[in-house]
């Protein structure tokens, strides 16, 4: 291949690689604290689980 050539790679995949708006309407929206607040839940949950067993 010459230098001034293309060798294809980032651009022959650019138009598989799509992009969507996460503010749409149809968004769900999570508030990142009640993300934080289930992940305590249930990693007290499994706790509490595995003392039992």
């Amino acid at each position: 291949m010459s230098s001034g050539q293309n060798s294809g790679g980032l651009m022959s995949s650019a138009g598989l690689v799509r992009y969507f708006d996460s503010e749409g309407r149809d968004a769900i929206r999570i508030d990142p604290k009640t993300v934080i607040a289930f992940a305590v839940l249930f990693g007290v949950l499994v706790q509490l689980v595995s003392l039992m067993v």
